[in-house]
């Protein structure tokens, strides 16, 4: 018997399609960061400042912490997307056990035998 518990699984579904485009997004601001964010060190003016060295160490710096975090959410949100999917899979596979168990598809009833 069922406890009234319902779980809609498009809504599950809209869950997870929205994340495997999250991680579509972060894949692209990962590369963006990686590939489209080198700057020489010459570019912050080495041959006219002194500072110039601890500028584009600073960058080289924040740049692999930024990179450390994209991968770390991609890791977050590809966790979370495949666990949803998981689950998604556990209720479909009892929502169809539920509708079999029930005598959706139990065969022809038996003679002489009360239900």
């Amino acid at each position: 018997m069922s406890d009234g518990m319902r779980v809609d699984l498009s809504a599950l579904d809209e869950v997870i399609r929205k994340l495997w485009g999250l991680l579509d997004d972060m894949d692209k601001a990962g590369g963006k960061v990686t590939y489209s964010t080198n700057v020489p060190s010459n570019a912050f003016g080495s041959e006219r400042f002194l500072e110039s060295n601890d500028l584009h160490l600073a960058h080289e710096q924040m740049k692999t912490k930024i990179e450390g975090l994209i991968k770390g959410l991609h890791g977050l949100i590809d966790e979370f997307g495949k666990s949803a999917s998981k689950v998604r899979d556990k209720y479909n596979e009892q929502e169809h056990a539920n509708k079999h168990g029930m005598g959706g598809d139990s065969g022809p009833a038996k003679k002489g035998v009360l239900a």
